[in-house]
């Protein structure tokens, strides 16, 4: 599903004000706080609250071997002026389901910019024109209206409500699902071939 351009950490997204990479073991403490607030972690479902560091750093080990096996495409949110710095996390992930779903957080600090917007318009074009994914899917929080907006805007459709369970809070919330097909993002790119707000990165080349 996720080709061999995604499986090298030299590979990053850049879009007009940000810069998309694998997260590292730096941007542990930085996770840990901004994902560990609990207004971003309650519209989550595997992020606790409290976050432990430690719990960060695993979470850093275990979204990098994901990435390097081709079995996801975790990214760290950062401002292009400022690639070292992690403000949130965008990602993919092949559900046990065969769906791929789309996934992110951004810290408070910097809601309210269209940064979530940005980058999610970034790791969809990434996903239809470097991959063979087909559809998109993504669940929000019914009381999450921002995060609806995020995906209207990158063109996903609305699906249906229902239940779903948040394995890090033991229990289960109400939800939208959201999809997106390949024709329709086709379409929606217009005539011309479709161009990518990242760029390809070969191997040595940061």
């Amino acid at each position: 599903m996720f080709p061999d351009l995604f499986r090298d950490d030299v590979f990053t997204l850049e879009t007009p004000r940000l810069f998309l990479r694998w997260p590292k073991a730096t941007d542990a403490p930085a996770i840990a706080t901004l994902a560990g607030d609990r207004r971003v972690s309650e519209m989550t479902a595997p992020i606790p609250h409290p976050y432990p560091v430690e719990e960060a750093m695993r979470y850093v080990i275990a979204s990098r071997a994901a990435n390097a096996e081709g079995k996801g495409l975790a990214l760290a949110i950062a401002a292009r002026d400022e690639p070292s710095k992690l403000i949130g996390n965008i990602g993919l992930r092949l559900r046990p389901e065969g769906d791929l779903a789309l996934g992110y957080w951004l810290g408070v600090p910097y809601w309210g910019n269209g940064y979530v917007t940005e980058a999610a318009q970034a790791i969809v074009d990434a996903a239809f024109l470097y991959s063979g994914a087909q559809e998109l899917m993504a669940t929000v929080r019914v009381t999450n209206p921002a995060s609806r907006r995020v995906l209207e805007h990158c063109g996903f459709q609305y699906e249906g409500g229902g239940m779903a369970l948040r394995p890090a809070w033991g229990d289960s919330v109400p939800v939208d699902t959201y999809r997106l097909n390949r024709s329709l993002w086709a379409s929606l790119k217009g005539w011309r071939a479709p161009v990518p707000y990242g760029r390809e990165v070969a191997v040595g080349g940061m």
